[in-house]
C-alpha cells in the first residue's frame, strides 16, 4: 500500500512538472506596452497596492460586520412572535456584543477618517 502512494505522488509530480515545462516552452510572451493594464500602455507610477489606505480595509471588515449582523436579524424578525421572550433576550446579547465590538473599534481608531 505504501508503494502505491509513492507511485501516485511521483505520477503528480511527474504531471505537473510536464505540464510547466509545456507552459514555458509553447507560452507567448506579450509586448510589454499591450500588456500593461488601464491607461493606454503607460507605465504605472505606483504600486497597484499602494493605492488604498490600510483605514479602508477596516472599514470594510465594519460593514461586512453589520451585514451579517442584518443577516442574523432578518430571520430573528419572522420568528420572534412565535419564540417571546427567549428570542427577544437572545438578540439583545447578539447585539450587546456587537456593540462591543463597534465600542472596541472606535477605541481603537478605525472610525477615524483624519
Amino acid at each position: 500500500m505504501y508503494a502505491g502512494a509513492v507511485g501516485m505522488a511521483l505520477v503528480a509530480v511527474l504531471i505537473v512538472a510536464g505540464l510547466y515545462l509545456a507552459h514555458r516552452a509553447l507560452a507567448i510572451v506579450a509586448a510589454p506596452l499591450t500588456c500593461l493594464p488601464f491607461q493606454s500602455g503607460w507605465p504605472p507610477e505606483e504600486h497597484a497596492l499602494s493605492r488604498h489606505h490600510v483605514r479602508w480595509y477596516l472599514a470594510t471588515l465594519l460593514f461586512l460586520a453589520f451585514d451579517v449582523e442584518m443577516l442574523f436579524m432578518y430571520p430573528w424578525a419572522v420568528v420572534v412572535a412565535q419564540m417571546g421572550a427567549t428570542a427577544l433576550v437572545e438578540m439583545f446579547i447578539f447585539l450587546g456584543g456587537v456593540f462591543v465590538a463597534v465600542l472596541w473599534a472606535w477605541r481603537e481608531g478605525a472610525l477615524r477618517w483624519v
